[in-house]
């Protein structure tokens, strides 16, 4: 196995900048996941380090090896992709092992590897079937194995599980994971589903726009957000935003008011009277009638009941909609007006910019 640094990374298709600027330290054996909207590089960025796509500038490094002028079949990478690929005139065991007589395996040590693999994967009595006879998940997990069976240095995942249904996706990532945990391997993942990301990562990639927003531990971009856009998109529901502006500062505190919310006193250190907030709440930090620093009122539109918990969206008064989320079995009822509140150590507040402060 072997760790993987990328320094400097820019790709242009002509006028266009796809990636800007990319500097990424992944360690031997480390799971990094790449989240981020449709189009902001990730995929991209996972090609290049494939040897798919060439870079427009940077070096990228497997190992302590210059890979930027190898092939992909000379970067001792494994590609596991949305789409199967698998071969369909050919076997479970055969489109394991196909790969591998165009490198100079010998046939018995084939064999070692794809029993080895079938076993971590559970697919011991599928290597017969033809993948017509597979599910979607047994499918994926032959697209695993044929990777396993390479021994490469780093396992590049493009978004494996998007074509699964729900209950396909949860198993199989359990799945990957336990792989992780047996292999030990380096992995780079690429999804647009953060809780694939905050399920799976040891670190958390979040990309926009060709460029990296904040790397981290899947619970620190969690709790600890370093921008707007990060807070927005970790996290399912999404966390609430209301617009603010500071009223006027007294030392380390400042008192913060909106149209949608009540006037509060948050410590915010040296700030200027008039300066551009934004105010974040998490749906689970949000209680109807429970004591807290922040305040904030609206109607009940919807409620959704998944048992011990429901998630109550509200029309605030500027006529968007914030999502609470209400724990037990007493629920508010569409066109309730209720008001909400939260305490200070859970609100999260970004400047003009849309820097935490």
């Amino acid at each position: 196995m072997a760790g993987l640094h990328i320094k400097a990374i820019n790709k242009s298709y002509g006028s266009a900048h796809v990636l800007s600027d990319i500097n990424l330290a992944i360690q031997d054996g480390e799971f990094l996941v790449l989240v981020g909207p449709s189009g902001c590089g990730k995929s991209t960025l996972l090609r290049m380090i494939a040897g798919l796509d060439a870079p427009t500038s940077g070096d990228i490094f497997i190992g302590n090896r210059l890979v930027n002028a190898l092939a992909p079949a000379e970067r001792k990478i494994a590609m596991v992709f949305q789409s199967y690929a698998l071969y369909p005139h050919m076997d479970v065991r055969k489109n394991m092992t196909f790969g591998l007589k165009f490198t100079g395996v010998e046939p018995a040590e084939r064999e070692k590897r794809v029993a080895e693999a079938a076993r971590m994967l559970r697919l011991e009595e599928l290597l017969q079937r033809y993948p017509r006879d597979l599910s979607g998940g047994q499918r994926q997990r032959v697209a695993i194995g044929r990777a396993i069976v390479r021994e490469p240095d780093v396992f590049l995942f493009d978004e494996p599980l998007s074509n699964l249904d729900a209950a396909l996706r949860v198993s199989t990532r359990v799945e990957i994971a336990r792989l992780h945990r047996l292999l030990g391997a380096t992995m780079v993942y690429v999804t647009h589903d953060q809780i694939e990301a905050m399920t799976l990562a040891d670190r958390i990639v979040v990309m926009n726009q060709g460029r990296i927003e904040q790397v981290g531990k899947p619970l620190e971009l969690y709790y600890t957000p370093a921008k707007l856009f990060v807070a927005g998109f970790i996290g399912s529901p999404a966390m609430n935003f209301f617009p603010a502006e500071v009223e006027r500062a007294e030392g380390a505190q400042a008192l913060v008011k909106g149209a949608t919310i009540a006037p509060v006193m948050l410590p915010l250190g040296l700030l200027t009277p008039g300066a551009k907030l934004t105010i974040g709440v998490r749906p689970e930090h949000l209680a109807i009638g429970a004591p807290g620093d922040f305040s904030t009122t609206g109607v009940v539109e919807l409620v959704e009941r998944l048992g011990e918990s429901s998630y109550a969206h509200v029309r605030r008064s500027d006529d968007k909609l914030i999502v609470a989320e209400i724990r037990g079995r007493e629920t508010p009822t569409p066109g309730q007006a209720v008001t909400f509140s939260a305490p200070a150590e859970d609100i999260h507040v970004f400047d003009e910019a849309g820097r935490r402060l």
